[in-house]
């Protein structure tokens, strides 16, 4: 069967076919030959704009993709948004699919896929692919214009897990989205719902075969003229297929034919016409025997490559064509139209692709021919794409020439290389390429298998394969060595163990003079991180500043795992452990806009900048900043980055919920913290979660439940030995500080004085600033209720002193609620000192500004409660406010329902819009208000 291409007319591919043409989102161009007005669809297509899904199922050549490249004119003059994905087979793999409908979406507008490309790459399980078309159809909605997205040749895409992440994109659609399915085969998606509803539009070969009318003039433009007679015969035996009359018009322009020698019973047009083997014939009779044997044998070479140009041709004749004769060749094909037809460039040559099923037919040809033959061939294809920058198609053709070993070392070869451009997802791919008994049979592949699966979070597969290689690799092999030392270290750090990555440290420090750019970046920054850890902040700065920028291939390292963009992040996270707010803002804000420019190659630094800066952000009392930009990368972040950046994150939100009035939310995102990491087996993680969520049960007055996540915070301390200093030291004080705020809710005051004053002892001996201010201003207000005046206001005022000199605002205001009013009395009670006269009004001026927010929102929520919502919930909506109640998080949530985080998400962005809310605590309000919950 034939379909249609940007050259007009090609051939299906057989189902057999090993090479299967990729897709792609280049917009396909209508062939002027088929240049026929279908007034009657368009009007139609036209009318359903607005519907959720249109249907476009046919067999090949019946005219689907040219229908809708004249709907797209005019849904263009409409102001809608037209976004275009054509599929190959090779597109049945999840991972490559998904990056082509980000890209094809991303297309019309980034902003529109740039989470779900940050997510590309993290793993393609179900939660995965849901996570990402949950991205995507959230960006279409926040894009806000009328969006249709072509999914061009459907069948190709074999794939249930494809086929399911489609089904979520038509269930989850916003309402701007529009869907136009264009397949030849049955289309494998459940539109029963949205059938029901009016929503879809479906044409099958019914509605897209040309109408009588439409054959007469579509044979006119071919032909010149035809009587009207003979075009009602050629419509009739051919059935109004658009790919039918092109061929018999070819055939007649060919060979002069007239239309009784077409319809001659010898020729048994329709069988030719519907039969797939009679196409094969067709080429055999009309193509190949009319060429020279040297250029079929040409074009049998040619059929092992995708694409081709006019050099790769030249390196795959080898001595069976003089290089003089392939560029006359080129031409005839595409003066002749004999099935090729003019591809995407790499370069600035000419790409050509030839016909799926010309191609399928020369390629049957070739695979007769010997092993040595079909060796030699693919040998030096393998050769020109390496030679040319395309390793895949290098290691593709070295393991179809049988040469597996040649194939790892070239994998070998090209793999830094790709890491230093930030391509490490197409390193990934090129290993997946080999088989795996070859992998597992090399050190260096099982080295970089190590790193991808460190990558992908694969963290007890990765500790295997390092005990394994330690094994294994020589001493004498110093480089390998020290590169199994970066990946135990960078797993160390990602496990949040610091003493172990402490214990790398003196092999860290002998770096083997024959290491590339980004083993010594890579070592830069883990010795930042490190020397962070234990305090010393100005050494683990000077790693960054005093190292020049790492080099590979004369190109400095950028958004790579161990690119500078990484070591500016970390610079601004040693003045945040610190305190330092001012400077950390500084570096982290312009990082995130070089970041987030550089795409995903850039994500790991992206999402470390973009933790930072946002609590930065909250610091400075930019609350709904801080919100926005972390609510909308929590996702990617938690996939992404380091331990860290999700405390800071997930803490962060919380605190804002918290002061927005949501305490359900906080809560949530609390909870959220802790499963994190117990999923994990973070321990500092789960202590900083239980500290903050036993303080916010204490500002509520509810003590059992505060109790409670004490008692647990206890086990963990219990769990983080004596030795481990590092972690120990953080464990302690987020015990020590729940601990004394035990004390002060229970009226304990000389026992919390204590407390606090080996916490202040503890932060000034680990450089944390920022702490010391926090925990002296906390004590000042003990010291206050235990009416020792004189101490609280000077403790009030090195608080001040120093937090002034951070930047800090928020720290000292949400360290208790009386922290202003003892804060104003000590500055009043010390007249003359401007500055911290200045710092009182900004303190005021921060505190006033979350309590006007808070006021305003009351009123709001008040007049709600009489009005009714617009459409009422649905059993399993309702019951998931019911869960809401209990300050569940989203997964407990999802395995309490036995549904998927996504789903849940999804649900909840539904119930907002359906009770008029934006938070958990308005939506339970909301729905008591209405009666409808306990």
């Amino acid at each position: 069967m034939l379909h249609e291409t940007d050259s007009g007319l090609e051939p299906e591919p057989a189902p057999s076919q090993q090479d299967a043409s990729a897709g792609g989102r280049a917009l396909p161009r209508r062939s002027t030959g088929r240049a026929v007005a279908r007034e009657r669809l368009i009007t139609q297509l036209v009318n359903a704009r607005r519907k959720r899904c249109i249907v476009a199922q046919g067999p090949a050549g019946c005219g689907k993709t040219t229908l809708l490249l004249s709907w797209r004119e005019s849904l263009l003059s409409l102001g809608f948004d037209v976004a275009w994905l054509a599929c190959g087979s090779a597109d049945n793999d999840p991972a490559t699919l998904l990056d082509h409908l980000a890209g094809s979406l991303a297309e019309v507008a980034p902003g529109i896929s740039r989470e779900a490309l940050m997510l590309g790459g993290r793993g393609i399980d179900s939660e995965m692919v849901e996570r990402t078309i949950i991205a995507l159809a959230t960006g279409i909605a926040e894009h806000g214009r009328e969006l249709v997205l072509v999914l061009d040749n459907l069948e190709q895409i074999a794939d249930e897990q494809i086929h399911e992440a489609l089904q979520w994109l038509i269930d989850y659609a916003p309402a701007n989205l529009h869907l136009a399915i264009v397949s030849r085969s049955a289309v494998p998606l459940s539109l029963g719902r949205l059938r029901d509803q009016g929503l879809v539009l479906e044409l099958d070969m019914r509605e897209l075969r040309f109408s009588a009318a439409e054959s007469e003039l579509f044979l006119r433009t071919q032909l010149g003229s035809i009587d009207a007679r003979d075009a009602r015969q050629l419509h009739e035996i051919t059935d109004g297929w658009v790919a039918g009359l092109e061929l018999v018009a070819l055939q007649m322009k060919r060979k002069k034919l007239a239309v009784s020698e077409i319809l001659s019973p010898d020729t048994h047009a329709r069988t030719r016409l519907h039969d797939a083997r009679a196409f094969a014939g067709y080429f055999e009779r009309e193509v190949l025997s009319h060429l020279q044997p040297d250029a079929v044998d040409l074009l049998e070479r040619l059929a092992v490559c995708t694409q081709f140009c006019s050099s790769l041709c030249v390196a795959l004749a080898g001595n069976a064509l003089p290089a003089a004769r392939v560029p006359a060749l080129l031409a005839k094909l595409a003066s002749d139209n004999l099935f090729t037809t003019t591809a995407k460039g790499h370069d600035a040559e000419t790409w050509h692709r030839l016909n799926p099923l010309f191609r399928e037919i020369l390629l049957r040809r070739f695979r007769t021919r010997n092993e040595a033959q079909q060796r030699e061939v693919h040998l030096a294809a393998s050769r020109w794409f390496g030679a040319h920058d395309r390793p895949d198609e290098s290691v593709r053709h070295a393991l179809l020439a049988g040469e597996a070993e040649a194939a790892a070392g070239l994998v070998l070869s090209v793999a830094r290389s790709l890491q230093a451009r930030g391509e490490l997802r197409k390193v990934i791919g090129l290993i997946r390429l080999l088989p795996l008994d070859q992998v597992r049979r090399h050190p260096g592949l099982r080295l970089w298998l190590a790193h991808l699966r460190l990558y992908t979070r694969e963290y007890d597969a990765c500790a295997s394969d390092i005990a394994a290689l330690k094994a294994e690799i020589p001493e004498t092999d110093r480089y390998s060595r020290y590169r199994l030392t970066l990946a135990e270290t960078a797993l160390a750090i990602q496990l949040d163990d610091t003493d172990a990555a402490m214990s790398i440290l003196p092999q860290l420090l002998h770096t083997p003079p024959d290491a590339d750019g980004i083993a010594s970046g890579a070592r830069n920054n883990a010795l930042s991180w490190l020397y962070m850890h234990r305090g010393d902040y100005e050494r683990a700065r000077r790693v960054q500043l005093d190292s020049p920028p790492p080099m590979v291939d004369g190109m400095a390292l950028m958004g790579t795992s161990s690119g500078i963009l990484n070591g500016r992040c970390l610079i601004g996270f040693s003045y945040a452990l610190e305190g330092k707010y001012l400077q950390t803002e500084r570096i982290c804000r312009e990082t995130l806009t070089e970041a987030d420019a550089r795409g995903t190659a850039a994500a790991e630094a992206a999402c470390l900048a973009a933790a930072l800066l946002g609590e930065v952000l909250y610091e400075f009392n930019e609350l709904d900043a801080a919100r926005k930009l972390l609510e909308s990368r929590i996702e990617v972040l938690e996939r992404v980055s380091i331990p860290d950046s999700v405390l800071r994150v997930t803490t962060v939100l919380s605190a804002v919920h918290w002061l927005a009035g949501h305490r359900l939310d906080s809560f949530a995102w609390l909870q959220r913290l802790e499963d994190y990491a117990a999923q994990h087996n973070l321990f500092r993680l789960r202590a900083h979660s239980l500290a903050e969520q036993m303080q916010r049960h204490l500002q509520c007055g509810q003590y059992e439940a505060a109790d409670q996540a004490l008692t647990r915070l206890k086990e963990v301390v219990a769990r983080v030995l004596p030795g481990e200093h590092s972690r120990l030291a953080e464990v302690r004080m987020a015990f020590g500080r729940a601990s004394a705020n035990w004390h002060i809710a229970h009226s304990e005051f000389d026992k919390a004085a204590g407390q606090l004053e080996m916490l202040i002892e503890l932060a000034d001996s680990r450089g944390w600033q920022r702490h010391v201010a926090c925990i002296e201003m906390q004590l000042a207000t003990v010291e206050a209720r235990r009416e020792r005046t004189d101490a609280a206001q000077a403790l009030t005022l090195s608080a001040l002193r120093r937090g002034h000199r951070l930047g800090l605002v928020r720290s000292l205001l949400d360290t208790d609620p009386g922290a202003l009013k003892l804060i104003h009395q000590s500055v009043d009670a010390h007249p003359g000192d401007p500055v911290l006269t200045f710092y009182l009004n900004r303190l005021q001026s921060a505190q006033r500004s979350v309590m006007a927010a808070t006021a305003a929102a009351s009123p709001r929520a008040a007049a709600r409660q009489g009005e009714l919502i617009a459409e009422p919930l649905s059993e399993r909506e309702a019951t998931v406010v019911s869960l809401l109640a209990q300050a569940l998080p989203n997964k407990k949530i999802a395995r309490t329902l036995g549904l998927s985080p996504e789903t849940v998400k999804w649900h909840l962005r539904n119930i907002y819009g359906k009770l008029g809310v934006s938070s958990r605590d308005e939506a339970v309000a909301r729905m008591r208000d209405l009666g409808l919950m306990p």
